[in-house]
């Protein structure tokens, strides 16, 4: 499980940072990608990395501000041209399908999959769970409706010790795998091997929150709680806390307060305002550092692997 950021710029691209979009590389556990926003020029960015859109099978939009959605329609027709078979969901509030079916529509736009849009209710709570994983979503506080995402992996079986399964009397085989799989399985000389007789405790499933546009609020904590990663949005340095309460968004010192009441593992700052150079990352990096400290601003294109948290 890892994160690429496709874009991490606020409001509009910059020379440095194109506009949001998120990926959540599943391809270990599901074989799939999962998107999180699609700003204008996506697809583009997807050609300079290792994201493949024909594996593309759920995308999760957070609000309907144009920075996180005018990517959409050529994302969705790129797939098709990329070899995009498989049905795609959308997740996202109110309006989306209007949206994405009205983009399509006057495009005459013909993909070659089935689309299913998904609009959230005001309720929020899990919207989409199987037995791999569960995602819910909440409403953040911005200027229009905005949701934040809670991605929770189901516990996984615990180490598996070879030794002890050939000490029970049973050989490397794919016997092994059944037993990794919860199944109890029989030796050669007929003695029952459970999974509990040669694999550890079992091992907690990785939790990754991913926010949407938002001020500080109450909603941000029961979705980044005990996560192993929150990305949080970060469009201004805490010198221009006025201005981001302005426009509805959060400073970094607001990120870093966020991670640190909620406990997560590590915080990654995006969404950053083009006032910003590459020379003051150094600096928005130090000031949330401050409160928390396992932090790091994101940069287009970078890959951050999902690791428990200590």
């Amino acid at each position: 499980m890892e994160l690429h950021f496709l874009g991490t710029g606020a409001g509009l691209p910059s020379k440095i940072r194109n506009v949001t979009s998120l990926v959540l590389d599943l391809l270990p556990e599901r074989g799939t990608y999962w998107m999180f926003d699609c700003g204008e020029g996506t697809q583009h960015q997807v050609l300079h990395s290792r994201v493949k859109l024909s594996k593309l099978d759920k995308m999760f939009v957070t609000h309907l501000h144009g920075d996180h959605i005018f990517g959409i329609p050529g994302v969705l027709s790129s797939r098709s041209f990329h070899g995009g078979t498989q049905a795609l969901t959308i997740y996202g509030p109110p309006g989306v399908k209007d949206y994405v079916m009205a983009s399509l529509n006057l495009s005459q736009t013909h993909l070659t999959y089935p689309i299913e849009i998904q609009e959230i209710s005001e309720a929020g709570g899990v919207i989409f769970q199987d037995d791999e994983v569960t995602v819910s979503a909440q409403w953040l506080l911005h200027g229009i409706p905005s949701l934040g995402y809670r991605i929770v992996e189901a516990d996984r079986p615990g180490e598996f010790y070879p030794q002890k399964a050939m000490e029970l009397g049973l050989p490397p085989g794919p016997l092994y795998a059944a037993l990794q799989a919860g199944q109890t399985v029989e030796s050669a000389t007929g003695r029952q091997i459970t999974p509990e007789d040669v694999l550890g405790p079992p091992r907690p499933g990785r939790t990754v929150t991913i926010l949407g546009d938002t001020r500080p609020c109450d909603a941000i904590f029961d979705l980044a709680r005990d996560a192993d990663v929150l990305v949080h949005e970060a469009t201004f340095s805490s010198a221009q806390s006025t201005l981001a309460h302005a426009y509805h968004h959060s400073t970094t010192v607001e990120a870093a307060k966020a991670a640190k009441r909620s406990n997560v593992g590590q915080l990654i700052l995006t969404h950053v305002s083009a006032r910003y150079r590459p020379e003051d990352v150094d600096g928005l990096t130090a000031e949330a550092m401050q409160i928390f400290p396992d932090v790091h601003v994101a940069s287009d294109f970078l890959t951050v692997p999902i690791k428990p948290k200590a």
